[in-house]
């Protein structure tokens, strides 16, 4: 959507409140969603929310301020739209993808700025769970004469702060799977060697999918395996390669590896037992991870408590591209909110090795609370995304 070219000083003037238009507001809320989702994977710990500042005081409705969470959380969209909206804002609608915080952190409350910055009406998608706020920011608002309406784009509004919502009532981040499998279903060669399954097309969606999140999982078995690197490598988005986490117990990823050979330039944490080697720990330290150590669990971490670790460090998104032993703990755990398979066009044989460890894929796909949301064609490969189908919490 273009804004109309219209001097902002002839729109200084506060603009008549205009009714709630089901069609403008939606509208201009899926405009406000997609601003958001520019800071998908980079606002951790805080939500990637979209705002949008639009007057209705002439023939069509004006668009004179957007703003989305900036990197690091702050600034936030709405003073960022209001910002660049400037005295425009006065009397006009907000729009926006979550209830404005009320609350006081490293920045001021953003209803303060909506109030001050004179706006009339605000369109809100959702409530914020955060007890902080959790109804207090629209309640603010109306307090001070300003029209509030919740609930436009309230369905995508969920999908796109899914990981905030599920860091705030469960502690622990949104959990994506992703697996790559073959026309006969198995994901590597025999002897858990790895094989390309999937081409180029898919393969730029995955390094898509890695920006858009906080950070990727992977078990200890997969770094060893594979040695990969888990950045993102599509053009201009290497900076938006997500924190790199790697379950291992024992502390047996090798400091010639190249997860940790590349610590410096971007986050790697190695999740490990309590009773894991110290002096491992402090080498690993010493070349850049972050190590943090958490309950242990049946052959391995507890997946709960790993993930909780993660919440407690901010992660409210995470892709999991770990292995059938790291996908099958998740789960057997039930704590797998999306998935996301990627079927490649050549098989591999009866020798290769299984999606899922000691589950057939059904467990997956075929769970009662589980749906198939769509299917994509990605050049020769095909991409299946299913989803929860309870709402969150």
């Amino acid at each position: 959507m273009v804004a109309a070219l219209v001097n902002r000083s002839e729109l200084a003037v506060a603009a008549p409140v205009t009714p709630a238009d089901p069609t403008l507001d939606a509208r201009f809320m899926a405009l406000a969603l997609a601003l958001g989702r520019r800071g998908l994977g980079n606002t951790f710990p805080n939500p990637a929310v979209g705002a949008v500042v639009v007057r209705f005081d002439g023939d069509a409705p004006v668009v004179v301020g957007r703003g989305w969470t900036q990197p690091g959380g702050r600034p936030h969209a709405e003073p960022e739209a209001l910002r660049r909206a400037g005295e425009a804002a006065r009397g006009a609608t907000l729009y926006v993808t979550l209830e404005p915080c009320s609350h006081h952190g490293r920045t001021p409350p953003c209803v303060d700025a909506v109030q001050a910055a004179g706006i009339a009406r605000v369109v809100s998608a959702i409530e914020d769970p955060d007890t902080r706020v959790s109804g207090r920011g629209h309640a603010i608002l109306r307090a001070a004469g300003i029209a509030v309406d919740v609930g436009v784009g309230a369905d995508v509004a969920r999908e796109a702060h899914a990981g905030h919502i599920r860091r705030v009532l469960d502690g622990r981040p949104h959990v994506t799977l992703k697996m790559a499998l073959s026309a006969d279903g198995k994901v590597a060669l025999a002897g858990r060697r790895p094989v390309a399954i999937t081409a180029a097309d898919a393969n730029a969606r995955v390094h898509l999918m890695r920006a858009m999140n906080d950070a990727i999982l992977i078990g200890i078995g997969t770094a060893l395996a594979d040695d990969p690197l888990l950045t993102c490598r599509l053009p201009g988005l290497a900076p938006r390669s997500p924190v790199r986490v790697v379950l291992d117990p024992g502390l047996r990823l090798p400091l010639g590896s190249r997860l940790v050979k590349s610590a410096g330039e971007t986050p790697l944490w190695v999740l490990a037992a309590p009773d894991a080697p110290a002096e491992a720990a402090a080498r690993l330290r010493e070349a850049g991870a972050h190590v943090t150590h958490v309950a242990p669990g049946p052959g391995g971490l507890d997946p709960g408590a790993a993930l909780r670790a993660l919440g407690a460090l901010g992660i409210t998104r995470l892709l999991v591209e770990g292995g059938p032993t790291v996908a099958a703990a998740l789960l057997r755990a039930d704590l797998i909110d999306a998935a996301v398979l990627l079927h490649g066009a050549v098989a591999i044989g009866p020798d290769g090795i299984d999606p899922l460890e000691g589950l057939p894929l059904a467990a997956l796909t075929g769970a009662p609370a589980v749906a198939l949301r769509s299917t994509e064609t990605l050049g020769p490969d095909r991409l299946d995304t299913y989803a929860r189908i309870l709402p969150i919490g």
